[in-house]
């Protein structure tokens, strides 16, 4: 069996990615170049849509290989992972061969004119370069991952009529996982393994440049921006970056030239697929005005504003009145970030925070709120509150 030398050659894999539409990261070309020069697997985990599957699709193009994808759900068998016999096709070479015995007729009907080939089989059998994507590998029940253990080790399939069947040449095997539940330790030890999460605004700026080429660079740095304060709010489904690259083309298309809050209403639907995340969006961001949003990053409006109580009188109720004089939770974050100097830092320290920042606006804990501001000097004023 030959082993594949698909990622060699003078141009960084990085700089070949992309080329194919891809901006990777060196550890994702690290993972790459010693996926194809180990003759591993690679197992690449994280959130829904954050690129990995996209990934693999550019590892093809940049190698000029076939893609085969194997998609998998509950319920997959041997029969459309594997392989499959033709029982029609059989059924009919048996009923040509009415003269012969069932020796010469098993020996006829059990070969690979008669064999389908699945997504697996397929990139064993294959003599042409092939990328293998086993997309989703956790929506297989544990026992269903069995029939993946002898393909991703010795890249070979047994099959009792035929005997064992050996790759030619060993494909370049990517397997994603959303982590929706946790895979084998057998399936683990085969792999090597490459965590993807959502990039920051800086990057996802980067990536809707590359994918949308028309789009102005300010608004681009715009758009991430908000895409960015909508995955830190509580969405069922966060908006994935394939959604943020759909929301910029439909900016190019609208003829937009900034952002505001009524433009980002009217078009948060391309970004978020749950009526109550777009409810939930609408009334966290601040989006019902029209007034042009500044460069820097979106402001949040208070997470409890709709909660907040009045009196039989018509007044606000004390508790309800301190609350109000609070800082946003944006406002910690940011200035906390500040604070924090690195998003490193940031996102190790900051999220604390933000949590804290929030329990005292829920349970109106104005002392909370002092001492949680006392954390970070440097930024907050008691004044403020």
């Amino acid at each position: 069996m030959a082993v594949n030398d698909l990622l060699g050659g003078p141009v960084p894999v990085k700089d070949r990615l992309r080329g194919a539409g891809y901006l990777a990261e060196d550890e994702i070309a690290d993972a790459l170049v010693l996926a194809d020069g180990l003759g591993k697997p690679l197992l690449i985990e994280g959130p829904a849509g954050v690129g990995k599957t996209e990934l693999a699709k550019a590892a093809a193009a940049m190698t000029g290989s076939r893609l085969l994808r194997l998609q998998c759900y509950e319920g997959i068998d041997e029969a459309k992972a594997l392989y499959e016999w033709n029982y029609k096709k059989q059924l009919l070479r048996i009923q040509a061969g009415d003269e012969e015995s069932w020796d010469e007729t098993e020996a006829n009907i059990f070969t690979e004119h008669f064999l389908l080939e699945r997504p697996l089989l397929a990139a064993i059998r294959a003599t042409d370069p092939v990328v293998l994507l086993i997309d989703e590998v956790d929506r297989v029940e544990v026992e269903t991952e069995a029939l993946l253990l002898e393909v991703l080790s010795d890249f070979q399939v047994s099959i009792p009529e035929l005997g064992t069947l050996t790759a030619h040449r060993q494909p370049l095997v990517f397997l994603t996982s959303n982590a929706t539940r946790e895979l084998s330790d057998a399936l683990k030890r085969r792999c090597l393994y490459l965590y993807l999460d959502y990039p920051g605004p800086d990057r996802e700026r980067e990536i809707i440049r590359l994918k949308v080429p028309g789009l102005d660079a300010a608004l681009a740095g715009q758009a991430a921006r908000i895409v960015h304060a909508l995955r830190s709010l509580e969405l069922d489904k966060p908006p994935s970056i394939s959604e943020s690259v759909d929301w910029a083309r439909s900016l190019v298309l609208l003829g937009v030239t900034a952002l505001d809050g009524a433009m980002i209403s009217r078009t948060l639907p391309v970004l978020l697929k749950n009526k109550r995340d777009i409810e939930r969006a609408r009334s966290e961001l601040e989006l019902s005005g029209s007034t042009q949003l500044a460069p820097g990053q979106p402001k949040l409006a208070h997470p409890r504003k709709e909660a907040r109580q009045h009196d039989p009188a018509g007044g606000r109720s004390p508790r309800a009145h301190t609350s109000t004089r609070m800082l946003p939770v944006a406002a910690v974050g940011d200035r906390a970030q500040q604070a924090g100097g690195t998003s490193s830092h940031y996102s190790e320290k900051t999220d604390a925070i933000i949590e804290r920042a929030r329990t005292c606006l829920e349970y109106r804990d104005p002392e909370g709120w002092r001492s949680l501001l006392a954390r970070v000097p440097r930024f907050f004023s008691i004044s403020k509150i």
